[in-house]
């Protein structure tokens, strides 16, 4: 069972940036993929960064290549979204996600979610 904590969002001007971290409890996060999905009002939940178990692989949407990063620390169990160069299309609930071993861009996939944090950028 891993339960995920996500912190970090808040009010960012365009062009801003923000860190969203997720703090996972549980004996086996360093076995988990993590990902980060965003969701806006009547929309699907979208993919945005993925990183393997072992930080040996990394994805992105396209929207969000050269301006987002994910990491992870497995030392302390938290998955990290640095985000740089925000829109106001950024702006979304942003949720963090986690399976196991490989992530994958399908929300369905994953099974452990975060309670989620809202992003918003003015323009």
């Amino acid at each position: 069972q891993v339960q995920l904590v996500e912190s970090g969002g808040g009010l960012v001007q365009a062009g801003g940036s923000l860190r969203l971290s997720c703090a996972a409890s549980g004996r086996t996060f360093s076995s988990y993929a993590m990902a980060w999905f965003r969701q806006t009002p009547g929309k699907e939940r979208e993919f945005v960064a993925g990183i393997r178990y072992d930080s040996g692989a990394t994805y992105y949407a396209d929207s969000v290549k050269g301006r987002f990063t994910i990491s992870r620390d497995n030392a302390k169990s938290t998955v990290y979204l640095q985000m740089h160069s925000l829109g106001p299309e950024d702006t979304a609930v942003y949720y963090c996600a986690g399976r196991w071993l490989v992530a994958t861009t399908r929300a369905n996939e994953y099974g452990y979610w975060g309670q989620g944090t809202q992003v918003t950028v003015s323009s």
